[in-house]
């Protein structure tokens, strides 16, 4: 499955990389993210329950940062399995300044399979745009409260 898009947060490029790259900020943001734990540089091992339409579990796997080009873009690299199934994704986000705020484009794909990937596409495909909307909130939400505290 093939996801892209874009998310406009409140924050000049360089705030919004760091923000994109804070372990406890992200933990709080991603829909269902029980820990992010770093293990390695640029890795972090994940833990998060995941609901799609009545099957839900508990996920563990990695992501991995790799080709950062501060404050621009990094590819993001994720790979977790659970009982239902696996789910792993590589993808591209890239900043960029839009007057006092950023734009941040992602593209990527996604594999699904196991258990997980019996729900259909279409559920997949709503469900997935339905946590990337959740997450870019939660994340402009903390945005705000970053550039609040920098006034």
């Amino acid at each position: 499955m093939r996801i892209q898009g874009e998310h406009v947060l409140p924050l000049d490029p360089q705030a919004a990389w760091g923000l994109l790259l804070d372990t406890e900020v992200l933990s709080r943001a991603m829909p269902g993210c029980q820990s992010l734990v770093p293990i390695g540089p640029d890795e972090y091992e994940i833990r998060m329950k995941m609901a799609i339409s009545s099957i839900r579990g508990l996920f563990s796997g990695k992501i991995r940062i790799a080709d950062q080009n501060p404050p621009s873009s990094y590819r993001l690299l994720i790979e977790s399995e659970g009982k239902l199934g696996f789910v792993r994704g590589d993808g591209v986000l890239t900043l960029a300044a839009n007057g006092d705020s950023t734009t941040v484009y992602f593209s990527g794909q996604v594999q699904v399979g196991g258990l997980v990937a019996t729900v259909g596409e279409r559920m997949l495909d709503m469900t997935t745009k339905m946590m990337i909307k959740r997450f870019f909130n939660a994340l402009a939400a903390e945005a705000e409260g970053v550039r609040d505290a920098h006034i």
